[in-house]
C-alpha cells in the first residue's frame, strides 16, 4: 500500500512541476509581448516628437464650433 502512495505522490509532484513550467513559460511570453508593445509605443512617441520638432505649430490650436 505504501508503494501506491509513493507512486501517487510521484505523479502528483510531476504534474505540479509541469504546471509550474507551463505557468513560467506563459509568463515569459506575456513579458515578451508587453516589452514589444512598450517598445512600439516608445517609438510612436519618438515619431510624434520628431513631427513636432519639424512642424511645431501643427496641433497647437484646436478650433471648435457648435
Amino acid at each position: 500500500m505504501d508503494s501506491m502512495d509513493i507512486a501517487g505522490l510521484s505523479m502528483a509532484m510531476s504534474a505540479s512541476q509541469v504546471n509550474s513550467a507551463f505557468g513560467v513559460a506563459m509568463l515569459s511570453k506575456s513579458l515578451d509581448a508587453a516589452s514589444t508593445a512598450g517598445d512600439q509605443i516608445t517609438s510612436m512617441i519618438d515619431a510624434a516628437a520628431m513631427e513636432r520638432s519639424v512642424n511645431p505649430a501643427v496641433g497647437a490650436n484646436f478650433d471648435m464650433y457648435i
